[in-house]
């Protein structure tokens, strides 16, 4: 490891193996949520959480969240999650409500959910099947012991995070989110990122990579080269990277049984996604990055 412990690091199927625990664990959380994974999710997931080490009262964002499952899983080991997305998340389900501590970091960013309801039930949906969504929710949220840690909903672009002072986080986790901004945009992302980290805090992410940067229209995301990730992450040339491998870790992530036939649902009904109409066919490899904030300097 590098002396600042920066790591630019193509992610590869044994993760899997390595730290089947954690795997499991995140399986059953998503499906305890009604969720799925991403068809790399699990590599990304799992990488990110062995950068992080201890988590319980930890002050974490996670960028570009969605109701994705890592800030979950933070809060259900005691951190308190900032969970950052431009897709607003104030009609947040009754499932993720009644489990964890979820709150609004304004109050415009989490609608009551009493008033959620109300206003569903004045759309033209059968009322009938809107009962029967707020049923499940709540079985869903109502066995589980609630979470120790807790989630703050922050509606908010990530070029810009008005509401998070400098040097307050101790961590920053973004799973396969920043590649979905336009490349003019990803460095200011990571600067208003690393503004809010603390010295010694660390920003671990996934993007997608690939030899030369390009557009994977199926999924709206960019493709990162090796020089371009090390320019807009600032990483010194000692931090070493595994990209002359990228052919070969291509290759095992295609041939993986375990990705392929766990597939995502989701994936089967469009061809706006990572892996268009279901087929199995991964054009990119998964990255992971370790930008670690540099310490004050001292007298």
């Amino acid at each position: 490891m590098n002396a600042t412990g920066d790591k630019l690091e193509l992610l590869q199927i044994n993760l899997l193996d390595q730290h089947r625990e954690v795997v499991t664990v995140l399986r059953q959380l998503a499906d305890s949520l009604g969720l799925e994974f991403g068809w790399h999710y699990l590599l990304d997931l799992t990488w990110i959480l062995c950068q992080l080490g201890s988590i319980k009262g930890k002050r974490i964002l996670d960028a570009g969240a969605g109701t994705g499952i890592l800030q979950w899983y933070l809060a259900e080991y005691g951190a308190t999650i900032i969970s950052a997305d431009r897709t607003s998340r104030a009609n947040l389900p009754l499932r993720f409500r009644t489990r964890f501590n979820v709150q609004g970091l304004r109050k415009k960013d989490l609608t009551p959910y009493p008033q959620v309801i109300k206003s569903n039930l004045s759309r033209q949906i059968s009322f009938t099947a809107r009962l029967g969504q707020q049923a499940m929710d709540l079985a869903r949220g109502s066995t589980w012991k609630r979470s120790p840690g807790k989630v703050l909903i922050y509606n908010q672009d990530l070029r810009s995070l008005p509401d998070i002072p400098d040097q307050s986080l101790d961590a920053i986790v973004a799973v396969s989110a920043l590649e979905h901004n336009q490349p003019e945009d990803l460095e200011v992302v990571v600067a208003e990122l690393m503004r809010v980290l603390k010295p010694g805090g660390i920003l671990a992410a996934s993007l997608n990579a690939a030899p030369e940067d390009w557009w994977h229209a199926p999924s709206s995301g960019w493709c990162y080269s090796e020089a371009s990730l090390r320019r807009v992450f600032q990483l010194d040339p000692e931090v070493r990277s595994n990209y002359d491998r990228y052919p070969e870790i291509l290759q095992s992530i295609r041939d993986s049984a375990e990705l392929r036939d766990n597939l995502a649902r989701f994936y089967f009904r469009s061809d706006q996604n990572g892996m268009p109409w279901g087929k199995w066919d991964p054009q990119y490899v998964p990255v992971g990055i370790c930008k670690v904030k540099a310490l004050k300097a001292t007298d």
